[in-house]
């Protein structure tokens, strides 16, 4: 139990002291691969019909799921079978490689230091690399908001949810979920290609984010009351808008972070060359700033480091079950 406690331990300090290892190959990259040559593959077997291609997401699907668990599973269990050591090294790698805190921090803080220089090109050119909307046409403020928003969202489907899966079933669960998030992030879309296809892998995403999404939110409003920010105003900010989002999830630390900060996120936004009409979340207290970037990242390294003593301690409490 110690053995599993210190690598699950091991692979978040590693994120929070390295981030994603750029110069290795990276599991969602094989994850990607993955569903690319599935999907090739599985669309000729079923009709090209509403129902047809519906089932041929939902098989899809299962096969990702299932090839990701088993070589995660095999991983493990053939690293803990050769040496208790190298079995810890191995969960401690897959734990590492499934957080994204430290990343998450570092390019939104790209975007700080380019707005703090006054170099807005340079600024839109590292948003863009973390945002899937246009950039071109984003002032300052703009830029500001849409790295604010991802740190936002991101605390959850990229730190606090993964940590949750790990917590309840080791890296097998935290990787499965990995999948179901790659998953959408590729198919997961509402055009004529993805429409029936990409549904079953949309709904999956929305059924394993429901309750992290949830979590990471009152995870970021305690973290406001420990900074000294305005929690209440999180809080309330939460309960009103925590809906305001096509996604059941993706507005829930959105509105808590747009309350801490005492600001308005979202509304209208442009992606491929069209207007998207969205909602605002928060209040337009006072206009957005390129510090909310940095403070963004402090609620988002807070709540995360909460996340992980918690995660610590469920994963504890099963293990000692068993």
């Amino acid at each position: 139990m110690e053995l599993y406690l210190a690598a699950m331990a091991a692979g978040i300090i590693l994120d929070v002291c390295l981030g994603d290892p750029h110069r290795f190959p990276h599991p969602v990259r094989a994850i990607g691969w993955l569903i690319e040559k599935t999907e090739n593959r599985v669309r000729p077997l079923f009709p090209a019909s509403a129902r047809g291609e519906s089932a041929a997401g939902i098989f899809f699907a299962g096969i990702i799921l299932f090839i990701t668990g088993a070589a995660v599973c095999f991983i493990l269990r053939t690293s803990w079978r050769i040496s208790p050591f190298l079995g810890a090294a191995a969960e401690a790698i897959l734990t590492y490689y499934l957080l994204a805190a430290r990343s998450l921090r570092d390019e939104s803080m790209k975007v700080y230091r380019a707005l703090s220089e006054g170099d807005t090109k340079k600024a839109r050119q590292a948003v863009s690399m973390i945002v899937g909307r246009d950039t071109e046409r984003l002032d300052g403020a703009g830029i500001a908001r849409a790295a604010v928003e991802t740190v936002a969202e991101n605390t959850s489907d990229g730190v606090i949810a993964p940590l949750f899966y790990l917590a309840l079933g080791g890296p097998a669960a935290g990787w499965i979920y990995k999948a179901v998030n790659t998953m959408d992030s590729m198919v997961g879309y509402r055009n004529e290609k993805y429409m029936f296809f990409g549904r079953a892998a949309a709904r999956l995403d929305d059924a394993v984010n429901f309750l992290p999404s949830r979590l990471s939110a009152l995870f970021m409003i305690t973290a406001a009351f420990l900074l000294r920010m305005d929690g209440k105003n999180a809080f309330c900010i939460w309960k009103r808008d925590r809906r305001n989002h096509k996604s059941p999830n993706s507005a829930q630390t959105e509105a808590a972070c747009a309350g801490a900060l005492g600001i308005r996120l979202a509304g209208d936004t442009w992606y491929f060359g069209s207007l998207v009409k969205k909602p605002y979340i928060g209040d337009d207290l006072r206009p957005v700033e390129t510090e909310d970037i940095r403070r963004a990242n402090r609620l988002m390294g807070t709540a995360a480091a909460m996340a992980a003593c918690a995660a610590l301690a469920v994963r504890w409490f099963l293990l000692s079950g068993i």
